[in-house]
């Protein structure tokens, strides 16, 4: 199919939340995310993650109360996000991750938008599952 335009990539992934500064936290003590910006008037914060952005939406929210019922570990707002991280030393990521309280995975060889390459799956603290994903082999 011929498009007008290239997709770059992911610009951004928006969850919705049922306790935002539980969330903002996690994404920024343990996977390093920075926030950005806050808009606390619509319950929007945005969080860097290298060229994207994760934005979070207060379910108690105008935005947030659009999308329904508030997720749950039986109703997930996604099947799960995937994060490139480099480097991936698969002792340290258990270390750090074990060290916020977060259980990891085991680590299998998954194909991803640069190749085949390690991954390991943890869940944040509302049960989203998030895949963190090595360079390829």
């Amino acid at each position: 199919m011929n498009t007008p335009f290239r997709v770059k990539g992911i610009d951004h992934v928006v969850i919705r939340a049922n306790d935002v500064g539980v969330m903002v936290r996690f994404y920024s003590d343990v996977l390093g995310c920075v926030l950005e910006r806050a808009d606390p008037d619509i319950g929007l914060y945005q969080l860097r993650a290298g060229r994207s952005l994760i934005d979070f939406v207060d379910i108690r929210s105008e935005l947030g109360r659009a999308g329904g019922g508030a997720p749950r570990p039986d109703a997930r707002n996604m099947d799960h996000l995937c994060l490139g991280v480099d480097p991936f030393d698969e002792q340290t990521l258990r270390h750090h991750l074990a060290s916020h309280g977060v259980t990891p995975g085991d680590v299998f060889r998954r194909y991803g938008a640069e190749g085949q390459g390690p991954s390991m799956y943890i869940e944040d603290p509302e049960h989203n599952v998030v895949e963190l994903k090595g360079p390829p082999d």
